[in-house]
């Protein structure tokens, strides 16, 4: 029997076998009826360990493809067949060691994976698994840890000023479940969601998926245009990145901030704040927040993807107090809770003090790649216009005369570069057609440098 079994696969090589063996079987190449080779005999023709073998026979009979007969053999069972049946190749192939990625990557919203501390985070994980209690392992609540959400309420005072209750808050699977929860709970049919454009275009499809009525409003370069909101509407939700606008990095001022709770106030309205990568300001303090000057108007959303991993998957969300019972049952019927156990390390993690050793650090690393990005740029490229440079871990650049469509895009992608366009965030679409985001937390100054002379070979023709 030929089957092929790979030692470098990432599949286990029983799960291989056990794979081809039911296609065989399903498909007829193997009838019923038919004796197998004992396992000695497979172990030796596949040059693989008998136990291994052994494994496979005995999940099939379980399974009950095969049946044994004592001192027979293991034999296939009768009236196993199914007609057209083939095995995915995707199943066998999608699972192979990959090569790591030469491509540079631009792409926003990815912080520095390389740096991410792991020798810290594994001596906390490793006292959390090996002293926590019992029942730690078991079902939780729905809004999470409470030791987490009391660390993540003193974090958040002593770094964005919010005083906030941790009851409020519920712990997500990072920010896209938290805009999930938040539309679930408050979103019906029909409501009128006003968002920035552009926007997050996963964002924007989330908020619409429960029905929302999504109505654009145009952003400046001091972010969300407040004077475009209509005042003859009640009971809206406002989606705003006030702190630093994505993708344009608009910061919002003190008087729009005002106009925007006004504005709140006068329709009975909910605003939903999304403060992405707020800790990393490379000009004097992070601003205050919406949910400071409001906190019965203002749905706060954050995560530590930006700041951390986006492996970790742990987000968080602040519900003013007359929501947050929906929002928990909402929660409890999404996944009942996120999981928990990086919570808790999480929350060791913040209170002996490693997150905010770890974001003055990053902010030092980032602010010498903004730099680098900034300096190239201008010099490969004199009449470019830098947008958005102030904080977080990406900047827009305007190129005169050039429009990044699919095809030009797809290029650069062909030659080693990920990289996105603002326009694929714009809702009113042909006004940034120009524009890319760079992202730069998730490379270095070295594949800064190669990047922008490779981009500049390409739209010169050259590539």
């Amino acid at each position: 029997m030929w089957f092929e079994i790979e030692r470098d696969h990432s599949l286990p090589l029983s799960w291989q076998l056990h794979l081809q063996l039911k296609e065989k079987i399903l498909k007829g190449m193997i009838v019923g009826g038919q004796r197998l080779p004992s396992t000695r005999s497979m172990a030796e023709q596949l040059g693989i360990s008998r136990n291994t073998v052994v494994e496979v026979y005995e999940q099939m009979t379980a399974e009950g493809y095969l049946q044994t007969k004592l001192g027979a053999g293991t034999f296939v069972t009768d009236g196993i067949l199914l007609d057209n049946f083939r095995l995915e190749k995707s199943v066998m192939t999608c699972n192979r060691k990959e090569e790591k990625s030469d491509y540079i990557d631009f792409r926003s919203g990815f912080p520095a994976l390389a740096s991410f501390p792991r020798m810290v985070w594994s001596k906390v994980a490793k006292d959390v698994y090996e002293s926590s209690a019992a029942d730690l392992f078991g079902y939780q609540e729905p809004q999470g840890s409470e030791e987490l959400r009391q660390v993540i309420a003193a974090y958040l005072y002593r770094i964005r000023g919010i005083e906030c209750d941790p009851a409020s808050i519920i712990i997500t699977s990072g920010a896209t479940q938290a805009f999930q929860l938040v539309a679930k709970a408050i979103i019906e049919p029909g409501r009128v969601v006003y968002v920035e454009d552009p926007i997050t275009k996963e964002i924007r499809e989330i908020l619409s998926g429960t029905g929302g009525s999504i109505h654009p409003i145009a952003v400046d370069k001091d972010g969300l245009t407040t004077n475009s909101l209509p005042r003859n509407i009640q009971h809206t939700i406002l989606s705003v990145t006030p702190s630093h606008h994505f993708p344009l990095g608009a910061i919002l001022p003190a008087q729009r901030r005002i106009e925007l709770i006004q504005f709140a106030e006068e329709t009975d309205s909910i605003i939903l704040e999304d403060d992405y990568d707020s800790e990393f300001r490379y000009n004097g303090i992070p601003f205050s927040t919406l949910y400071s000057l409001a906190p019965h108007r203002v749905v706060y959303i954050g995560t530590f993807s930006k700041i951390l991993s986006p492996a970790l998957r742990i987000g968080y969300v602040i519900m003013p107090k007359h929501l947050i019972n929906n929002a928990i049952q909402v929660k409890r019927y999404l996944d009942y809770h996120s999981p928990i156990l990086n919570q808790v390390i999480l929350a060791r993690f913040i209170a002996k003090g490693h997150l905010e050793k770890h974001v003055n650090k990053m902010r030092k690393l980032y602010k010498g790649n903004r730099e680098c990005l900034i300096r190239n740029l201008q010099k490969n490229f004199p009449e470019i216009r830098i947008i958005g440079s102030s904080s977080g871990l990406h900047i827009v650049a305007a190129f005169p005369g050039i429009e990044f469509n699919e095809k030009l895009l797809k290029v650069i992608k062909e030659n080693g570069i990920l990289i996105q366009g603002v326009e694929r965030h714009a809702i009113n679409k042909g006004k940034y057609a120009n524009q890319l985001i760079f992202g730069y937390g998730n490379c270095n100054e070295l594949e800064i440098i190669r990047g922008v002379a490779l981009i500049k070979k390409i739209l010169e023709g050259k590539m």
